[in-house]
């Protein structure tokens, strides 16, 4: 897979708040260079009729093969989970254990998800409710090791959920080479172009596969109160 040139001047991690006053930016999708080395990859989904309950529910539910493979027939392949979830949209403090195929390399990944104040600070239920969004999924993602259990995290994930006058919209975005003691240029150097590009072809085609089948697995084994 061919690479493009990342733009310059990507969004850092340390504003990751200005999504919320700013609903579209210029890199909705893509791929930029943060000012401190990250790789900054941005991807968009309008989902018609979905919900940000529908997707905090789908995080908590998520967890075994079976229902990983769903999401992205092709590309997931192995999914199992350390920590609190459940069937009532519990997973923050949780751990996804996954392989999934990215650029067409497999990856062996850990994502331990947090509550997102880690990212939008100590207001983001007050923030996200004035400025019409539901629900952000947050977390830390790291190469995982299978057999030792090691992991070593140097990327962030966040799916910013956007209410619209028919559904939601999902602007995810990812933080690549957030590893501590580099300096820019080594933090860009450690992200392999190839997997970042592959990483906004993943994202872009797993949030479409779920956008088309939320609502029905939302009603069909949710537990509503």
């Amino acid at each position: 897979m061919n690479s493009p040139t990342p733009l310059p001047n990507g969004l850092p991690l340390t504003d990751a708040k200005h999504l919320i006053s700013n609903p579209y930016l210029p890199l909705e999708a893509g791929i930029s260079i943060t000012p401190d080395g990250m790789h900054h990859i941005a991807a968009s989904t309008y989902m018609p009729g979905s919900t940000g309950s529908m997707i905090d529910w789908w995080f908590g539910w998520i967890h075994k093969t079976p229902q990983y493979k769903l999401w992205h027939p092709r590309d997931h392949v192995f999914s199992d989970w350390e920590g609190p979830r459940d069937n009532n949209s519990t997973y923050i403090g949780g751990h996804h254990l996954v392989h999934e195929y990215i650029g067409g390399k497999l990856a062996k990944l850990k994502i331990s998800f947090v509550d997102p104040g880690v990212y939008f600070g100590d207001t983001w239920k007050e923030d996200f409710k004035r400025a019409g969004y539901s629900t952000a999924v947050c977390g830390r993602v790291g190469n995982w090791d299978d057999e030792s259990g090691e992991v070593v995290y140097g990327g962030h994930l966040v799916h910013l959920i956007k209410d619209e006058p028919d559904g939601v919209r999902m602007r995810s975005r990812f933080w690549l080479g957030d590893i501590p003691g580099l300096d820019a240029e080594q933090r860009r150097g450690a992200v392999d172009e190839g997997f970042a590009l592959g990483l906004l072809r993943h994202a872009t085609e797993e949030m479409a596969i779920l956008a088309s089948i939320l609502p029905g697995m939302y009603e069909k084994f949710a537990v509503k109160e």
